[in-house]
């Protein structure tokens, strides 16, 4: 009888058992893991697009600025341009009042078209109606740079609440802080890129070509910082519910309550 015709022995088959064992509990576990990360990344990914307000909020910040630029294009009217585009601002509010969406990306907008409208009526200059958004584009860099620098990140006092994590990832999550200062510094650093490149064109260039450019940059340097964003945060430990922790906190208290009611009506049980 050669090897291959002897019978197993039974710790031959429990060794090959075990095995098979060990094996599919590691697929399983990978399975879920894999499961567990994709899971984490639609999460962060929904988070981010309610954030900062997805396809319709880029819509809403381009839009009046693409509007100002191109009537001012054609016919070189300032009140004309500064008009329309305050007009499709208040447009774009109404339309989410009446379908009762969240406003504050539009709100905003309004508020950047107003002041805009604002500087370029007083001097005159065309080219005024983009620099409240400047300045403000450059106040924010400084404030994600610095905030991140102090360990505050100001992305992540953004993001908690959208995460439900409000600040625990400063002293409980360390490996979110770090994320969220990783995409500060990114927030920062890409905006300070912008306005590099947006300042020395607002005393050199002309109104019309200024304000294309300006146009061209409202969306990529936002894109990457969300992009970049989302990896880090897609890298990092989830996020602690401190919300569910406050319900299931005022859950067991309700039921110590209930209980201790229900010894003193009936003590001898």
């Amino acid at each position: 009888m050669t090897s291959l015709d002897k019978p197993t022995s039974e710790t031959d088959q429990s060794h090959r058992t075990e095995q098979h064992s060990a094996t599919g509990e590691r697929s399983t576990g990978g399975r879920h893991a894999a499961q567990q990360d994709a899971e984490s990344k639609a999460v962060t990914e929904a988070a981010l697009f309610e954030a900062f307000g997805g396809v319709r909020g880029m819509v809403e910040t381009v839009l009046p600025g693409l509007l100002f630029v191109t009537i001012f294009t054609i016919n070189k009217d300032l009140h004309i341009s500064a008009i329309a585009a305050l007009a499709v601002s208040l447009a774009l509010v109404a339309v989410r009042l009446v379908r009762r969406d969240t406003v504050k990306h539009a709100f905003s907008g309004v508020f950047g078209v107003a002041f805009g409208v604002v500087f370029a009526m007083m001097t005159g200059n065309a080219k005024d109606f983009y620099l409240p958004g400047m300045l403000y584009t450059l106040g924010l860099s400084v404030a994600y740079l610095v905030t991140a620098a102090a360990g505050v990140p100001l992305i992540g006092l953004i993001l908690g609440p959208v995460f439900k994590e409000n600040l625990s990832w400063r002293t409980r999550n360390p490996g979110r802080k770090k994320a969220y200062t990783k995409a500060s510094y990114a927030w920062g650093l890409i905006l300070l890129a912008k306005c590099a490149i947006l300042f020395p064109l607002y005393w050199w260039a002309d109104t019309t070509q200024f304000g294309w450019v300006l146009v061209a940059l409202k969306i990529p340097p936002f894109l990457l910082a969300v992009y970049l964003t989302w990896v880090f945060l897609a890298k990092a430990p989830p996020p602690i519910d401190v919300f569910a922790e406050m319900e299931a906190e005022e859950q067991a208290e309700k039921e110590r309550k209930e209980r201790a009611a229900a010894a003193l009506r009936n003590p001898e049980a």
